[in-house]
């Protein structure tokens, strides 16, 4: 932890505008993020679907939207499961054996300031929440004219 704190107090004094990223890495490092064992449930994927796209895809077999619940603040994207109180059950109305569970998970990403949550949509088990890069003007890349 030490290091990583050190590496980032030698970046401060040379950059402008960039404390809440070392904030949000200090944080990280602060609530022991790196040393908890890493959950892997629900499996996902980031793709990169364009110059500026991308995709969030997580696996949700069995669930529906209504089970699902998606937030996005403070450049948090947050996915969760709802608690459904009702019964599991066939179309007589009894389960013999339950082998597929729905099991409760909270998986949450970090979102860049210039990166727009977009929409979601669930479909065939899987859930893609699509975001999108804005590069405003002032960051793109433009000739300078010489006067």
């Amino acid at each position: 932890m030490s290091n990583a704190l050190s590496i980032f107090n030698q970046l401060r004094p040379v950059t402008v505008g960039y404390d809440n990223i070392f904030d949000h890495f200090e944080k990280m490092f602060e609530d022991d993020f790196f040393k908890s064992p890493s959950v892997n449930y629900p499996p996902y994927n980031i793709v990169k679907t364009g110059e500026n796209q991308y995709n969030v895809e997580v696996a949700l077999a069995g669930y529906n939207k209504k089970d699902i619940s998606i937030e996005y603040a403070d450049n948090l994207l947050t996915i969760k499961s709802v608690k459904n109180n009702s019964e599991p059950k066939d179309e007589n109305g009894n389960i013999i054996h339950q082998g597929i569970s729905k099991r409760f998970f909270r998986k949450s990403f970090t979102i860049s300031d210039d990166t727009e949550v977009k929409g979601a949509e669930l479909k065939d088990g899987l859930l893609k929440v699509s975001l999108e890069r804005i590069i405003p003007e002032a960051k793109k890349s433009r000739q300078i004219e010489i006067k």
